[in-house]
């Protein structure tokens, strides 16, 4: 049995005293009585009882169901109710005070014991609760992820202050509301709204995807119009009760903006570390060659000073200038043969032909830059051949090219004049050649600067090395193509490709 301190609240005294001594019997200490509310809530403030009885119908002006009201709003004490009436209005409205506890007058004593340990075994129990739920509610308060609990209707039981700050609602005035009308999301590249997670769940349980990513729109945004919004990830989870039923759903969802930023200066970085690293290689590479070709040029110039001397007398030997002048010869052969090592070594592997399928190959160039595509707001349209024909050369050359092309057509959209940003990539195969066309609608080029536009180091950029367009004709024109440029229509540029290509499969040769 649990010894508790209890109040009695009961305005007939012979009943206010065998209460007390039915207590003392049971082992409970009496804090104090009262027969009025108004006196009940001063002594309840003052000892803070474990439990009060009681009694509903008291002296003065406040019945004991307000008493007990009043008490438990500002105490959580548990109460029990001690009266002789107990009509439908009377228990309703006692009710209304989430009671722990109803005695009949007259009662036993050990009717008493009962609801009295019954009382103090549920508020015990309720008091666990209320710690656990805000234990639970700090930590939802803490995380730095935006949190959302919905009923089984889809409807916001409960916001932490991360959701608060991220959808631009305070968790008073979201709470009852439909989760949509709180957490409006659309998808990112098309704007079309998604249904919101937890009603997905909610239906689907465990067939709904474990996460997804979303933009997350500012109150009050329509879903139809392009706002700027917050990129999220979405995770959601259903509620299961103990009968197997879904009861809820709890939304989780990140902020990916510091992420994407974080992603896209390592984007950068690396950008700039190759671009270095290029820099770095082409001057080891001048250096290398002009050391390793220094000394066959030195034997060339020198033998070919004994050459002329040899011709320059009064009776020039032949035989001898004739040796000399096969000496330059190998020299210069070897000359050759260390800038063709060097070129290798600087490219690390050897050329490698093979068949190469040029719309796939298209289509894994745009998804290496699909980052740079979204970033710089660019919508691609593309028309490629499915299948045969194929090209005959170096895939990763083949790449480097479409790679140049698409680059260079995503800076010509970058000017902020351009409101427009469209590249479209198209293959047709026509008299043993296939034809690609990268089309912008960018700031476009002049008649004047397409004739000088692939000489290396020419650049429009302030910040260009002009080899980009120039190793891109390389590339072509050593696969046996062309690539020329032209301006668009009615803006941006147009750059084709021609090379030639063969019906065999990716398996000929």
């Amino acid at each position: 049995m649990i010894a508790a301190r209890i109040l009695i609240v009961e305005d007939d005294r012979v009943v206010a005293r065998d209460i007390r001594e039915q207590l003392a019997r049971m082992g409970h200490v009496v804090v104090g009585t009262s027969a009025s509310g108004e006196d009940a809530i001063q002594l309840a403030n003052r000892h803070q009882p474990d439990l009060v009885l009681m009694d509903i119908r008291l002296e003065g002006e406040m019945d004991g169901i307000e008493a007990a009201r009043r008490i438990r709003d500002v105490h959580q004490i548990p109460v029990v109710f001690l009266t002789a009436y107990a009509n439908d209005e009377t228990v309703q409205r006692a009710s209304m005070t989430e009671p722990f506890g109803y005695l009949l007058k007259p009662f036993e004593e050990p009717q008493m014991r009962t609801v009295i340990q019954m009382a103090l075994y549920k508020h015990a129990s309720d008091a666990k609760l209320r710690l656990g739920e805000r234990r639970y509610a700090a930590t939802l308060a803490s995380i730095r992820d935006g949190v959302i609990l919905c009923d089984g209707r889809g409807r916001v039981d409960f916001m932490n202050r991360v959701a608060e700050t991220m959808t631009g609602w305070t968790a008073a005035e979201a709470v009852g509301r439909p989760l949509s009308a709180v957490f409006t999301v659309v998808d990112e590249e098309t704007q079309e709204p998604l249904e919101d997670f937890a009603a997905l769940v909610l239906r689907s349980r465990d067939l709904a995807p474990p996460e997804r990513l979303s933009k997350l729109l500012p109150r009050c945004a329509a879903a139809n119009v392009p706002v700027p919004g917050i990129m999220v990830e979405e995770r959601c989870s259903a509620i299961i009760d103990d009968r197997g039923a879904v009861a809820g759903a709890i939304l989780v969802f990140s902020d990916l903006t510091l992420r994407r930023q974080i992603a896209e200066a390592l984007r950068k970085a690396q950008a700039d570390l190759a671009q270095i690293g290029r820099l770095t290689m082409m001057g080891e590479l001048a250096a290398a060659i002009a050391h390793e070709v220094n000394q066959p040029l030195m034997a060339i110039v020198t033998n070919a000073g004994t050459c002329l001397q040899h011709l320059s007398k009064a009776d020039p030997d032949l035989s001898k200038a004739r040796a000399v002048v096969e000496r330059i010869v190998r020299d210069a052969q070897r000359a050759g043969d260390v800038v063709r090592s060097i070129r290798a070594l600087a490219r690390r592997t050897p050329a490698d032909p093979g068949w190469v399928d040029m719309s796939a190959l298209i289509a894994d160039t745009l998804a290496l830059v699909r980052a740079e595509l979204r970033r710089a707001r660019v919508a691609v349209e593309t028309d490629l051949l499915r299948g045969p024909p194929w090209v005959h050369g170096d895939r990763v050359q083949l790449q480097q090219l479409m790679l140049n092309l698409v680059t260079n057509a995503i800076e010509a959209m970058d000017a902020p004049a351009v409101a427009v940003r469209r590249l479209r990539i198209t293959t047709s195969a026509e008299g043993g050649r296939i034809r690609v066309r990268v089309e912008d609608s960018g700031v476009g080029i002049a008649e004047p600067d397409v004739d000088v536009l692939f000489k290396a180091l020419y650049t429009t950029k302030p910040d260009g090395l002009g080899m980009g367009l120039s190793i891109s004709r390389s590339i072509v024109e050593l696969h046996g193509g062309q690539l020329t440029a032209a301006p668009g229509t009615p803006c941006g540029s147009v750059f084709e490709v021609v090379l030639p290509v063969s019906s065999q499969g990716a398996g000929g040769d």
